[in-house]
């Protein structure tokens, strides 16, 4: 089989931050928040950042902004789980960005067998054990083993080009 490939030159000067957030909002996404509670306070950031790695061992990873208040939580406890939101979720997935400090207020939590919590409705909830953080650029690359997984029927929430929709077909 043969492939012909047209080289076209660079487009010098159009690499930035905004350029390829917006190449990487052509993605589609599902929409997930993590969670973990440090000294007896609750930690949770929203995330599409979240990628499986392995199945054997099970790992995943998530990609929290440098010193963001949970990933410095994450760095302490050792554990954190991911909460993959449901279609009907977008109010509780934008409660958990930026430096809303009412996050968890109203809510009714469980947690999960090592301290993190729930939240209720999930289509899956992912428990972890912390297995290595590696440097991304203003982000750290967080490497979690899958110690545990509850999972839901229903739709899930997904982002694509800078707005939530609804799964196609």
């Amino acid at each position: 089989m043969t492939c012909n490939l047209a080289r076209r030159p660079p487009e010098v000067g159009i690499m930035d931050g905004a350029s390829f957030r917006r190449a990487m909002g052509r993605f589609a996404t599902g929409v997930a928040v993590v969670t973990t509670e440090h000294n007896g306070v609750p930690f949770g950031m929203t995330v599409n950042s979240l990628t499986s790695v392995s199945l054997d061992p099970c790992l995943l990873l998530v990609c929290p902004k440098k010193g963001s208040a949970t990933g410095n939580a994450i760095k302490s406890t050792g554990r954190f789980t991911v909460n993959i939101l449901q279609e009907s979720q977008k109010d509780l997935c934008l409660r958990f960005v930026g430096d809303n400090a009412e996050r968890f207020e109203g809510l009714t939590l469980e947690s999960d067998a090592w301290g993190s919590p729930l939240l209720p409705g999930s289509l899956a909830q992912i428990s972890c054990r912390l297995d290595a953080i590696h440097p991304g650029g203003d982000h750290d690359i967080v490497v979690g083993e899958v110690m545990a997984c509850v999972v839901r029927e229903g739709e899930p929430l997904i982002f694509h080009d800078g707005q939530f929709c609804k799964r196609l077909g």
